[in-house]
């Protein structure tokens, strides 16, 4: 075997004075090959990687060896680093709305790095682009040029940032976590596309992820990290089929299972919309007629039961966020609102502002949704304050019961979000939405951006709270699993319209659409 486009040994990582986070961590990558560091947050995967050309902070103590073709970088000359980054080892990322400049145009931000690495400016640098859009399969790629990332879907933009990757044809492509936010028949599409372009460019791969379905799918062997450790590694088909270490295995048998209890025999309705339309005008001219409009949703009716979870899936711009923002008032619609016997889509906001209490969101990013410079206590207890809910004292002791709910350290009241992890910032956000008390609470891809483990604990707090207070849950995700384990009953929609809507089971063990049929079919695919 020839020698490894990346040979890692030993490597070791400390911040400061703090303890490892990665301790000797060794393994290669050939080309060709595909190698997935797999793990929870925390577990050491991105900063193993970032150590590989040095991205890491000043403070950071780097130990080991790393070689890119039997090159030594660790201690390399920064003039070596700069023509290895980006040109022959080239990064993914998860978010590529942060990792995009929003200023400037897809055109401008793929040349920069053409002009940098190759020199390359003017015609030869646009054919060059056109051609890399093309490969990475953007529609009409020349009218994408001129194109600002907001313009573009969540799996365009990921495929901008492959696009960007592959600009200046790397050895090495490092993708860290870079289809966790996208529908499954997006995130299909893209791993798909990845596949394809490794074996058309021959390129050695570095994949990071915490979806062993995705490890299965893509990769050729996997190296399982935990707490900065690597605890197993081997052949994928070897580690699934005959895991060795008890993390591995923790890790396989992970992910959401089970369902939510029956819905009460006598639950009320709490919410009914009859011909909910959303419908943004698109205005033009001096005058600022409206000459069209953007059809986010097209007369969408549903019940949702005390008790009950009703699950909403569909790809990007389908509509599902639109009918959530709708039903909280939140974006202009028309139809009927019908919350807890008054119909809330004519309310003007002072009439609306005391049934706010009643309908809470979760969103999908905690650390996004919680303001950094708020502690715990502050952050629970806003909602108190707005609505003017008991003294200073009786506010605190409902912040430390309702912490205590779900699962958080009442102790923990003086800390700030960026001292938890992922997942305990959504018990944050939970608590937040509950200590209300709402009767309907809407959940916004809440379970996205987590381990399987920890996703698994969410919903299954979830579940504990609908029981304990017969909360009504409208939950949108594009996890078909989380939605199978969580839901009574689902909507399928597509650009706006419901495809098909049924009972959970009915719906993934007999769908009748063929959108239902692709759509479970890239969700449970092996």
């Amino acid at each position: 075997m020839s020698a490894p486009v990346l040979r890692v040994k030993n490597l070791s990582v400390q911040f400061g004075d703090d303890p490892e986070v990665v301790r000797r961590v060794s393994f290669e990558v050939q080309k060709g090959e595909t190698v997935a560091l797999v793990g929870e947050s925390g577990s050491g995967k991105s900063v193993t990687a970032l150590s590989t050309v040095s991205l890491l902070p000043d403070n950071a103590k780097i130990t080991g060896s790393v070689e890119f073709h039997s090159e030594e970088l660790l201690g390399a000359e920064q003039k070596l680093l700069q023509q290895v980054r980006g040109n022959r080892i080239s990064f993914i990322f998860q978010e590529p709305m942060t990792s995009l400049n929003p200023l400037h145009t897809i055109e401008k931000q793929i040349a920069e790095s053409l002009s940098l690495h190759q020199g390359l400016t003017g015609s030869k640098a646009r054919a060059r682009i056109i051609e890399l859009l093309d490969k990475v399969g953007i529609d009409d790629p020349q009218m994408r040029l001129a194109a600002y990332p907001h313009q573009l879907s969540g799996g365009q933009r990921q495929r901008i940032m492959i696009a960007m990757a592959l600009a200046n044809r790397p050895d090495l492509l490092i993708a860290d976590e870079p289809t966790t936010s996208l529908d499954v028949t997006i995130q299909a599409q893209i791993l798909d596309l990845l596949a394809d372009l490794q074996r058309a460019e021959g390129m050695g791969m570095v994949f990071i992820t915490h979806d062993l379905n995705i490890v299965k799918r893509i990769s050729d062997r996997v190296c399982v990290m935990q707490n900065g450790e690597m605890v197993e590694s081997g052949a994928t088909t070897e580690v699934f089929d005959n895991p060795q270490h008890g993390y591995t295995q923790k890790l396989l048998a992970a992910g959401a299972t089970g369902a939510p209890e029956p819905i009460p025999v006598d639950a009320c309705t709490i919410l009914e919309t009859k011909n909910l339309r959303v419908w943004f005008p698109v205005k033009q001219g001096l005058l600022r007629r409206t000459v069209g409009h953007v059809k986010a949703v097209n007369d969408t009716s549903f019940i949702i039961r005390e008790g009950e979870s009703l699950g909403i899936v569909g790809e990007s711009g389908s509509g599902k966020t639109s009918v959530a923002l709708a039903v909280l008032r939140l974006i202009s619609s028309t139809g009927k609102i019908d919350f807890m016997g008054t119909d809330i889509a004519s309310l003007k906001n002072a009439e609306m502002r005391p049934l706010r209490r009643e309908i809470q969101i979760v969103f999908q990013d905690p650390f996004g949704s919680l303001s950094p410079r708020m502690t715990v206590e502050q952050i629970v207890a806003e909602g108190l304050g707005v609505h003017d809910v008991g003294s200073e004292e009786e506010q605190r002791q409902q912040v430390s019961d309702i912490l205590r709910e779900v699962g958080l350290d009442p102790e923990m009241l003086e800390r700030y979000p960026h001292e938890f992890s992922g997942g305990q910032r959504q018990r944050i956000a939970i608590a937040r939405a509950m200590i209300l008390r709402p009767r309907l609470l809407i959940l916004d891809e809440p379970t996205s951006a987590l381990d399987m483990t920890v996703q698994a604990q969410i919903v299954d707090l979830l579940r504990a709270l609908q029981k304990k207070y017969r909360l009504a849950y409208l939950f949108i995700s594009h996890d078909l699993k989380i939605i199978r384990a969580l839901s009574h009953r689902v909507l399928v929609m597509k650009q706006g319209d419901i495809v098909e809507a049924g009972d959970v089971d009915q719906i993934f063990d007999n769908p009748q659409q063929a959108y239902t049929r692709e759509l479970l079919s890239a969700a449970f695919q092996d």
